[in-house]
């Protein structure tokens, strides 16, 4: 089936989906070498390229950083479940994928509002018990916590690991940190908070002006740059994990990296767990 045939096919599939803009997850999803996108989304994606060179190593360094963070959390963590917040569309390296390599048992309620992305996951994942998927907008903190497939799947009186892998950068509010709040105040003690966020590293102030610019024509129409300090700031009641926040590429490298690799990735990253 080609591009344009399959396109048609998903649109009467999942009809109440935004197709007339780009999405920042189908654009993702296209950069990471994906098919659950759109030609809008694809266009899009080029421009931001032409724009930005690097965003191409954003999309590679934010994805591997979010395998190591939960690699890390299933492992020395002990944490068996996870709330994957702004989830996107699935590739390859999910995170039930990877937290199942290391504790089988784990449990995965992935969230997000773009209706494509919830379709593909929901047809990747099938019947499986031990996974859910969930169409709401992540902002609204309280409906995604009380909703069945998170608060039917999850247990909170036992630690959960919350994932913000680039969707604090994309929502409306720049106060970050009470979106975590919200969240946070719903976790026992022991749980975690994985963060990535767009930063401003080897881009230029005009790159970043022409990206904002970008994404203002897309259903995702904020970018909010943070720096090291802003994205620790994200991180209330939790004890960050060595290294703290750093670029994510630096993250706990599986080999090592250079300062100027790490830096094309304009991404950073951190894990905490929260104090009792």
């Amino acid at each position: 089936m080609n591009d344009g045939a399959r396109e048609v096919e998903l649109a009467a599939e999942v009809s109440h989906a935004d197709l007339t803009r780009p999405n920042i997850a189908r654009m993702y999803d296209y950069l990471l070498g994906g098919s659950a996108n759109f030609e809008v989304d694809r266009e899009a994606a080029e421009q931001a390229l032409e724009l930005v060179p690097t965003e191409r190593d954003y999309s590679y360094t934010n994805r591997s950083f979010l395998g190591r963070a939960v690699r890390y959390l299933a492992t020395e963590a002990g944490i068996d479940q996870f709330l994957d917040l702004g989830s996107g569309v699935p590739t390859v390296g999910n995170v039930h994928e990877i937290a199942r390599a290391h504790c089988p048992q784990a449990k995965v309620a992935y969230v997000d509002w773009e209706a494509i992305a919830c379709h593909h996951a929901r047809h990747l994942l099938g019947e499986d018990p031990q996974v859910s998927v969930t169409e709401l907008d992540v902002c609204n903190a309280e409906e995604v916590l009380r909703s069945p497939g998170v608060a039917g799947l999850l247990d909170f009186s036992k630690p959960v690991a919350v994932l913000a892998f680039g969707i604090l950068d994309l929502v409306p509010s720049p106060d970050g940190a009470a979106l975590v709040e919200r969240y946070r105040d719903a976790c026992a003690p022991g749980s975690a908070l994985a963060v990535s966020n767009n930063a401003q590293m080897s881009r230029t102030d005009d790159e970043v002006a022409a990206l904002r610019s970008l994404l203002a024509g897309t259903s995702t129409p904020h970018l909010h740059i943070r720096t090291a300090d802003e994205v620790a700031a994200l991180f209330p009641g939790y004890a960050l994990v060595d290294p703290g926040v750093v670029p994510a590429a630096h993250w706990r490298p599986d080999t090592p990296v250079s300062d100027e690799e790490a830096a094309r990735g304009n991404v950073l990253g951190g894990v905490g767990i929260l104090r009792s």
